[in-house]
Order: structure tokens, then sequence, then C-alpha cells
């Protein structure tokens, strides 16, 4: 199992939105408003790296109001 955390800047006032819509998807398995340069984390397990790389670009990217997402594979 591959674990990534995922690190999503917004357009303002649409992280609240992104939160709620990816709350019960499938290979997301917490996400969370945050502060600093980031507005959203999201926590993702896959069976590997592929599938994660397919949930952020299937969940995540095609989303309303994300700008941009920095994926970090966990090596633990």
């Amino acid at each position: 199992m591959v674990r990534a955390y995922v690190l999503i800047e917004m357009v303002a006032g649409q992280s609240r939105n992104l939160v709620n819509s990816l709350q019960e998807r499938e290979g997301i398995r917490d996400v969370a408003r945050v502060t600093g340069p980031y507005d959203v984390i999201a926590v993702l397990e896959g069976r590997d790296v592929d599938e994660i790389s397919n949930t952020v670009t299937d969940e995540i990217h095609s989303q309303t109001g994300v700008v941009r997402t920095t994926t970090c594979v966990s090596l633990a």
C-alpha cells in the first residue's frame, strides 16, 4: 500500500467546496483545509504510485478551483 500527501493550492474561496467534494471519494483517506502556502491537504492511499497518480488526476485536478498540486509520496 502506498500513502501520499497531496498539497493543494486553490483559487480564493473554493477550498471548503473541495474538501466537501473529496471527503467520500475512493482512495482519499483524509482531507483538511489548512493555513500557509497551501489551502488543502489530502491523504491518499493506493496499491501503487500509478493508482495515486490516477486519483490525483481524476479526483483532484478535475475539481473547480484547483490551481496546483504537489504530491509527496510517503517512504515509511
